[in-house]
């Protein structure tokens, strides 16, 4: 598990995970999260969850910070493939 905090108008690169699925869970602010050609706002208190294999994209694009943790199974290390 990571406790992970983004700032406003940033974004990870499309990636998907060989193995891993991931639970975002957001802490504070609102994460935008794309997978599947589909948009999702989470908002505190609200998660999502990516299977192995799903190319997905985190951003905040909001003007605040967001703080989330991600939860994976099994770990992600060596797991992550560039790419959507």
């Amino acid at each position: 598990m990571k406790h992970e905090e983004m700032p406003p108008g940033t974004r990870e690169a499309w990636h998907h995970h060989a193995q891993a699925r991931q639970v975002f869970f957001v802490l504070s602010g609102e994460l935008t999260m794309e997978s599947g050609g589909s948009v999702f706002c989470l908002r505190a208190h609200e998660a999502m969850a990516i299977d192995p294999g799903s190319a997905h994209q985190v951003r905040n694009d909001s003007s605040e910070p967001v703080q989330f943790l991600v939860i994976s199974a099994p770990s992600t290390s060596g797991d992550r493939i560039e790419g959507g």
